[in-house]
């Protein structure tokens, strides 16, 4: 709009102009070394008007003679440039395709087009992690620490390598120059809670978890699970150094933290009643398996009432089921009890109800089943069947198995034992036995996808995906 109104301008002053003249007509006379020009003033107005005209564009021409070649160097420079971020682009792409011989054919191209070392240098690392060469993708990282614009990005490179080393001092300290970078960043602050793990400092573990659920790069409700794991372990550490006070306190703590943390809440219950508080123990255990039942819980449970009667004990079971009727747990329970009850008749029957006719009972029912045949019967033969069967089951009895890289123990621990994932220890069912007794948690040192359900991995030598997480965690 600014110009069509400067054009308009223009237009009206020439146009004034050429009337003004055209309405006062007159001869110009110019003498000159002895030349002599007799001329209109329209005639003059118009060869001035021609000479500024002509002096314009030769002005305009020898401008544009004297900045060819930089212009042309430009040129050059922009078509490279576009070139070396294609070369990016697709070597990117090839990383992202598995592909390492294209990923690094590009990062040379790209590295030789570009004069911007921080990204060829990143695209050149994940060209040569890919193809196997840890000391040249090192290299590169270490490089990148020299780049305030990829220092993080380096940081991150060399955690993961030293993760994959088994080198979690290393990955610690790493981890601490990133948190200095960016505090703000998720997978930093997950992975500083999991290396302190790592290095059984539950005391910094727990001032870890602290900070990222500050900084919200743990749910709070995974955060409650995470610390029951460190408070057990803190406790647990009391009690060996003798304090039992300190350790009944931290149990307590850890319990209420995640009823439904079993191993908590037993030894929480467990030293309640050697405390003889046994009423305080009771609740403990009925409010941990209102969460999360368990045969942790029915035996801690057991031990309460050892000395009743085989009858009384039912009618104690019965109260616990009652609490979770929908829950396998309760019916396993139920039939133990029966059978030391010498109750048959009851015991078949919680333990059809608990799915011993089903293809996928698991090898515990059929062995509950063979002890009450052979109770009731006197007769092995009549148990035999049932433990081949046992043998034979399709699913497995019920275990701790990671979340990880899928080791199963019968025993929870605050890191696997395999892969050393920190708090990944899952109980787990068979299928359509209920809810899982504790979920998994959400990656802290991600080796499984970001999309993967609720509670996934907490603990591998991989982390995040990386634009994910620099684009903001």
């Amino acid at each position: 709009m600014r110009r069509v109104l400067v054009a308009l301008i223009a237009i009206v002053v020439v146009v004034s102009a050429a009337v003004y003249v055209v309405d006062r007509p007159g001869t110009v006379t110019i003498v000159w070394h002895g030349w002599r020009i007799d001329t209109s003033v329209a005639a003059l107005s118009l060869a001035g008007a021609f000479a500024v005209f002509i002096f314009g564009w030769s002005l305009a021409l020898l401008r544009r003679l004297l900045a060819a070649p930089r212009n042309f160097v430009r040129a050059r420079r922009e078509r490279r440039r576009r070139e070396g971020y294609r070369a990016l682009t697709y070597g990117m792409a090839a990383v992202a395709a598995g592909d390492p011989d294209e990923a690094e054919r590009c990062a040379r191209r790209a590295d030789a087009l570009l004069d911007e070392p921080p990204l060829t240098r990143l695209l050149a690392a994940q060209a040569a992690q890919l193809k196997g060469d840890t000391a040249a993708a090192r290299d590169y990282f270490t490089a990148m620490l020299a780049e305030p614009e990829t220092e993080f990005l380096g940081l991150r490179g060399l955690i993961v390598q030293a993760l994959a080393r088994g080198e979690d001092g290393v990955a610690l300290k790493l981890a601490e120059r990133a948190r200095v970078l960016r505090p703000r960043a998720g997978w930093v602050q997950r992975a500083l809670v999991e290396l302190e793990a790592r290095a059984g400092r539950w005391e910094a573990t727990e001032a870890r978890l602290v900070e990222a659920l500050r900084r919200g790069a743990i749910a709070p409700g995974d955060g409650r699970h995470h610390r029951a794991a460190i408070l057990y372990e803190r406790g647990q550490a009391a009690q060996a150094a003798g304090r039992s006070g300190e350790a009944l306190k931290l149990a307590g703590q850890a319990h209420h933290a995640d009823p439904g943390f079993t191993p908590a809440t037993v030894w929480y219950a467990n030293l309640l009643a050697a405390g003889g508080s046994a009423r305080r123990a009771r609740k403990a255990i009925e409010t941990g398996w209102q969460t999360a039942p368990h045969p942790m819980l029915t035996a801690a449970y057991g031990a309460l009432y050892a000395d009743e009667t085989p009858l009384a004990r039912i009618k104690r079971f019965e109260r616990l089921h009652g609490l979770k009727p929908d829950h396998v747990e309760g019916r396993v329970a139920l039939a133990e009890a029966a059978i030391k009850a010498r109750l048959w008749g009851e015991a078949r029957r919680h333990l059809t109800e608990a799915g011993i006719d089903r293809a996928d009972a698991p090898p515990r029912l059929y062995r509950l089943m063979a002890s009450l045949e052979e109770a009731e019967h006197a007769d092995g033969s009549q148990a035999r069947p049932w433990l081949e069967r046992a043998t034979r089951a399709a699913s497995p009895d019920p275990a701790y198995a990671c979340n990880a890289c899928g080791f199963e123990t019968a025993t929870w621990t605050p890191l696997c034992p395999r892969c050393r994932s920190f708090d990944q220890l899952v109980w787990r069912l068979r299928p359509g036995d209920g809810d899982i007794a504790a979920t998994a948690l959400p990656p802290l040192l991600a080796g499984a996808p970001i999309d993967a359900p609720r509670r996934t991995v907490v603990g591998s030598a991989a982390l995040p995906p990386m634009d994910a997480d620099v684009a903001q965690r």
